[in-house]
């Protein structure tokens, strides 16, 4: 009897760990790993800023699942098989080990992603695992349960299973749709927001934490978030902006990421609570100006520019700012309202909102419910997470789930 042959598309995070888990699961199997470019795990090499944001420290799927706009029912019950403890588990045994940040994101020791990449690498080689590089699958067809995978150079390859795991590539996604799958609308998700205003911009670098920012765009209901905020050259980033960026990824998009953002710069308190501050200060340093006297918690320079946006000037004194203004200050503090004109990039990530609908996707064992022996795992499905290692988590999570299931279902 031949042996079992499986071929996984896409040499990235999911594919490989996708390969691994399959030839691990049943070594008499033939695993045949295709990568279209030259460097494969390239997305992981440079994410998180070289330094690969491999999990989150979240142990309890319930909770994990609220950090995805899009798939957060489907890996409910995926992460309770293979969540964050395997993934740290998973790396120990091969030599990796991982840290904890204070804000819960986890990467190597080495703070490095190449250790993350010479791990998986090593990792696809012991298994026995043929990782083929340069190599262009242009189409799939199936008939009597076995796929012909036609590449660029003219080959065919024959296979009992196939994993996808191609990513956001419109070659993946064009497999899909002949395969007769249906592709939700890939749109960008984690970006920055481009804010046209010369005086904002001149505040590049000027950081809050926490603000709060509310969302709204084309008309629907406002999205929220609170946390970092970081202002920069083209407007506003920081994982306030990211989170904000992913949950109305669909909203932004269909709005030509027209919309618009308020800040609340004192999430921290209530607005009659900034107006006894402010109100307090008036009382104190009636005699000094507004610009060097601000009585509330903020960056100097962000100080000076909110009371510019009221019509203050720097000679202006406490003493002589009308009820009117005042109300106009705190407004600003608490509702200050700026107009998004396009988007920014998210350099570390490369996030799609948008993929292979869910509903066609069986997750216990990530195959397909119309094709059998199709499997799906990573960012080719419509899952994606907000910034903090979710998007690799998903990535294993998935790839182990099908690697697993191709190597041991009948």
């Amino acid at each position: 009897m031949l042996p079992l042959q499986i071929v996984v598309i896409g040499g990235g995070a999911a594919g490989f760990f996708g390969a691994i888990a399959c030839a691990k699961a049943n070594p008499h199997a033939e695993v045949t790993l295709l990568e279209a470019s030259r460097q494969p795990l390239a997305k992981v090499l440079i994410s998180g800023g070289g330094r690969c944001n491999v999990t989150h420290a979240c142990f309890e799927p319930e909770e994990l699942v609220q950090n995805y706009p899009r798939g957060a029912k489907a890996l409910r019950g995926a992460l309770t098989r293979f969540g964050p403890q395997e993934t740290v588990a998973w790396f120990a045994a091969g030599g990796v080990y991982l840290k904890t940040e204070a804000d819960g994101r986890m990467f190597p020791v080495t703070n490095s992603s190449e250790t993350i990449v010479e791990c998986l690498i090593k990792a696809v080689a012991k298994s026995g695992v043929k990782l083929r590089i340069g190599t262009h699958v242009t189409s799939v067809t199936t008939a009597d349960k076995e796929f012909d995978i036609l590449l660029k150079s003219g080959e065919t390859i024959k296979c009992d299973r196939l994993l996808l795991a191609t990513g956001s590539s419109l070659v993946g996604y064009k497999i899909v749709r002949e395969l007769g799958h249906k592709i939700e609308p890939p749109v960008p998700s984690l970006f920055t927001f481009n804010i046209v205003d010369p005086q904002l911009r001149e505040l590049a670098g000027v950081s809050v934490n926490p603000a709060q920012l509310r969302l709204s765009a084309g008309g629907k209901s406002q999205l929220q978030q609170t946390g970092p905020l970081l202002i920069t050259h083209w407007g506003l980033s920081g994982p306030a902006v990211l989170k904000l960026s992913a949950w109305g990824a669909r909203v932004l998009h269909e709005s030509h990421y027209q919309a618009t953002l308020l800040i609340n710069w004192l999430p921290h308190l209530q607005q009659e609570q900034v107006r006894e501050k402010v109100l307090a200060v008036k009382d104190e340093w009636g005699k000094k100006a507004i610009a060097l006297h601000r009585g509330v918690d903020l960056p100097h320079r962000l100080w000076q520019y909110i009371i510019a946006r009221v019509g203050i000037t720097t000679e202006d004194r406490w003493a002589e700012i009308s009820s009117k203004t005042l109300n106009r200050l705190l407004q600003e503090l608490t509702q200050g309202q700026y107009l998004i004109n396009g988007k920014g990039a998210f350099k570390e990530e490369f996030v799609t909102c948008g993929g292979v609908n869910l509903k066609e996707v069986n997750f216990k064992t990530m195959e397909s419910r119309l094709v059998p022996g199709l499997y799906f795992a990573g960012e080719i499905l419509d899952i994606d997470g907000v910034t903090g290692g979710f998007n690799f988590q998903s990535a294993w999570t998935t790839g182990y789930l099908a690697g697993v299931a191709m190597a041991t279902s009948k």
